[in-house]
């Protein structure tokens, strides 16, 4: 009998049989949790929905695969996403219209969570229905902003600061 491999993501700490894929060279992430979420976003862009749910995927993934070799850009697009959208209800095509209008500049290092999200997009893709992989992206995106919970003011500041009035997007 042939022993089972395994590695570790290094962001999300998911476990997953070794297929001995190169790391996502964008993503603090193993190549086999990539392919994973490269699954995902094949759902999540075929949806076609006016909420733009692929936006919430995109912002989760982003956070919860930060450090390593992850823009420091990424991180605070994915953070003010994840706030916009947990906090005050943003659609992903919103947050996208914000994702939009922040200027290109220079963003501090923070420091990933010590303990990730529990919800990863290996759980996402588990679900049985198309109903169930969007509630579990939703819920997949509360969790991985409550794991940021050291860096919420901060995040906050910076989202109202491009956003100015909310009311515009809503």
């Amino acid at each position: 009998m042939q022993q089972v491999n395994f590695t570790i993501c290094p962001g999300c700490g998911v476990h997953l049989i070794d297929k001995h894929l190169p790391p996502h060279q964008r993503y603090n992430a193993s190549g086999e949790c990539a392919e994973l979420y490269n699954q995902l976003s094949g759902y999540t862009m075929s949806v076609g929905d006016t909420f733009f749910i692929h936006q919430l995927a995109v912002d989760s993934y982003g956070a919860q695969h930060s450090g390593g070799v992850t823009k420091d850009i990424t991180t605070f697009y994915a953070l003010i996403g994840l706030c916009l959208a947990v906090e005050h209800n943003f659609s992903g095509r919103q947050v996208q219209l914000v994702h939009m209008k922040i200027p290109k500049q220079k963003w501090e290092k923070l420091n990933p969570p010590k303990q990730s999200a529990s919800i990863t997009v290996a759980t996402v893709l588990e679900a049985d229905t198309d109903d169930k992989r969007d509630e579990l992206i939703r819920a997949w995106a509360k969790s991985v902003w409550e794991s940021w919970a050291e860096y919420h003011e901060l995040i906050r500041q910076k989202a109202k600061e491009y956003t100015r009035d909310f009311s515009l997007f809503l």
